[in-house]
């Protein structure tokens, strides 16, 4: 949703950008252009590979740009490291990279045979770790909590069952244990791959996406300038109850004004061109305390 962003963040004409998901800089990118040389940009990412990747692609930004290895739950202390009190403009687009999901060995795709891992940086449990350690109670919660499945009880029942023989270590395990859990008229009447929201629940899991976002939006009107604003590109619904609630709080607070009244999602153009992006909403908001 490139488009909105700019639409959003590039009038405010601001001085400092913080991008709180860099991934590999394609909003940071855009944004530098179209706000000119006077802007900085500070960029977030718990990606090693992202950043370095992203260090390229913005390096005829020069100066302009700074970039840190972090949690963006830490958006806070970042910005304090980076000699900074408050950003005109904030982002924080919660998708996963495609570079992520295109490396099996990184574990984040049922499409690609590879460890099962998911982990966004390099520390804390692997999604293998929590598959072959979580109750089957845990699981299901897991499973149903932050992939929406209906089929969650079954999916973890089949998981314990299939973990017992021998424990699940790879991303094509994973996958045919939870299609094969499905019961086969759903499977034949479903339009996405049986896997994918079991693969989106364990990897919202195993990063604490969820807690993690809920520092960062607890932090985001302290991170605004006055008249800053910041938009928040969510592709979960748990994610996206999050955000609509933190920004009708601080709207309640008379500390920021909503820039966007309801959910915007993107359009029918931008799902044919990329199909990952229908799961998309975005919302807005704007500091005015």
């Amino acid at each position: 949703m490139l488009t909105e962003v700019l639409e959003l963040l590039a009038p405010a004409r601001p001085r400092l950008i913080l991008d709180c998901t860099v991934g590999l800089g394609g909003h940071a990118e855009a944004l530098l252009e179209r706000t000119g040389a006077e802007a900085e940009l500070v960029g977030i990412d718990l990606d090693q590979s992202n950043l370095l990747k992203t260090k390229e692609r913005l390096a005829r930004f020069g100066e302009r740009v700074r970039l840190f290895q972090a949690n963006f739950a830490d958006a806070e202390e970042v910005l304090a490291a980076a000699g900074h009190r408050a950003a005109d403009a904030v982002l924080a687009d919660l998708g996963v990279a495609s570079s992520q999901l295109d490396d099996p060995a990184r574990g984040f795709s049922f499409q690609l045979d590879g460890p099962l891992d998911m982990r966004m940086g390099s520390e804390g449990p692997t999604a293998a770790d929590l598959v072959n350690g979580l109750s089957e109670a845990e699981l299901a919660e897991a499973i149903r909590r932050y992939g929406d499945e209906r089929f969650s009880k079954r999916i973890a029942r089949a998981i314990v069952r299939a973990r017992r023989d021998c424990p699940i270590r790879r991303t094509a395990e994973l996958a045919r244990v939870v299609r094969e859990a499905y019961p086969p008229p759903a499977r034949h009447r479903s339009r996405i791959d049986p896997a994918t929201r079991t693969f989106q629940a364990i990897r919202i899991l195993v990063n604490r996406e969820l807690e993690n976002l809920a520092m960062l939006l607890e932090k985001l009107p302290r991170l605004l300038s006055r008249g800053g604003r910041a938009v928040v590109i969510s592709f979960h619904s748990g994610e996206d109850r999050l955000v609509k609630r933190a920004f009708a709080a601080a709207e309640r607070a008379s500390r920021c004004r909503l820039l966007t009244p309801r959910v915007r999602r993107p359009g029918a153009e931008e799902v044919g061109r990329n199909p990952p992006s229908r799961s998309a909403r975005l919302r807005a908001i704007e500091r005015i305390d």
